[in-house]
């Protein structure tokens, strides 16, 4: 890399890093369990607002998988998740009224956190509707995937983010709190994605699935990014740069293997939609908090209005991890 070219990515690190600082200003302390992370615990970290009839099985799911301790940041909810989280005896709790889209859609708030909190521990980033699967999810806790990367020297790991939906209408089917979002949206698309290499911070971009084709057909450059890397041994010098999509310093973003073999990989089963989308979609277009003027969610309110069917033909039904390592989208590379 260009010496001026390194500088200015250190120089955008460290900005970074004061934004983080400065935002936390932003946040209210609300229930502060930390004293009891102990070392070698792993952390989970998200944002969140509204997302109350998704916690308890969000919970439950990375409490099984072995997650020990979550930090969340609730920006200004009013359906009850604020209360329910506060309740939980392994979560520390943040509260903005804060601007979303000022704090770069909540990376600065996550960022100055994980810089206090989460420094020498794996840390999974994640959003409400997001749930990671790994290889040998099934048989092994999330710990051995770790100490495996730690073994290798490995201190991030990727995972595609694969949208998943129902066959039918998004509303056919009423999601229950406390059900498992996978019951209803458990199909998914096994191609239609493209890739490439942001030469800037190194990372794979990958685009497509039935974002691209129901709600960006025309333009499916403009469909938002499925490349994710969620899982991050922290330190304190690093720095989320985009949501989860890339980090800085850029050394992290390098999670696919450039001599042609294959890194260990994972995937983030999106359980956006799902008969709660079309509600969520229209408040969130109304605060007009999100990426580039709302385009994502003006996007799905107009074809929302169609009624669309995310389901084809060439729809694929979820079975486990196996079948995505089959379909090429995530790998267990050389972890045996």
């Amino acid at each position: 890399m260009r010496v001026l070219e390194s500088y200015g990515l250190r120089w955008s690190r460290r900005r970074r890093l004061i934004r983080a600082l400065y935002r936390q200003r932003e946040l209210n302390c609300v229930t502060n369990r930390t004293n009891r992370i102990r070392a070698g615990d792993i952390l989970l970290f998200s944002t969140q607002r509204n997302e109350k009839i998704r916690l308890p099985f969000f919970m439950e799911y990375y409490r099984r998988l072995g997650v020990n301790h979550f930090f969340f940041v609730d920006n200004d909810s009013t359906d009850g998740a604020y209360e329910y989280l506060a309740d939980q005896p392994d979560v520390s709790l943040w509260h903005t009224r804060g601007s979303y889209k000022r704090s770069r859609f909540g990376v600065d708030w996550l960022n100055g956190l994980q810089r206090k909190y989460a420094h020498g521990h794996w840390t999974l980033t994640i959003d409400p509707d997001e749930f990671f699967v790994y290889p040998f999810c099934d048989t092994r806790p999330l710990r051995a995937l770790t100490d495996w990367l730690d073994a290798s020297s490995i201190r991030s790991f990727s995972a595609m983010l694969l949208d998943m939906y129902p066959k039918g209408p998004l509303d056919a089917q009423p999601y229950v709190e406390g059900q498992d979002p996978l019951e209803i949206a458990c199909w998914f698309d096994s191609g239609n994605y493209t890739m490439q290499r942001n030469k800037r911070y190194g990372n794979l971009w990958v685009q497509g699935g039935p974002r691209s084709r129901i709600f960006f057909p025309e333009n499916p450059d403009k469909a938002p990014a499925l490349n994710k890397i969620p899982l991050v041994k922290w330190s304190r010098r690093y720095v989320y740069a985009s949501s989860t999509h890339m980090l800085l310093p850029r050394g992290l973003n390098l999670v696919y293997d450039e001599w042609g073999g294959e890194k260990a990989s994972g995937a983030l089963l999106h359980a956006k939609f799902i008969d709660t989308f079309s509600g969520k979609a229209k408040e969130e277009l109304a605060r007009k908090q999100h990426y580039s003027g709302s385009l994502e969610y003006r996007a799905y309110a107009e074809q929302m209005a169609q009624n669309p069917e995310i389901w084809c033909k060439w729809s694929e039904k979820y079975i486990n991890w196996r079948q995505l390592e089959i379909l090429g989208l995530m790998s267990k590379g050389n972890w045996a």
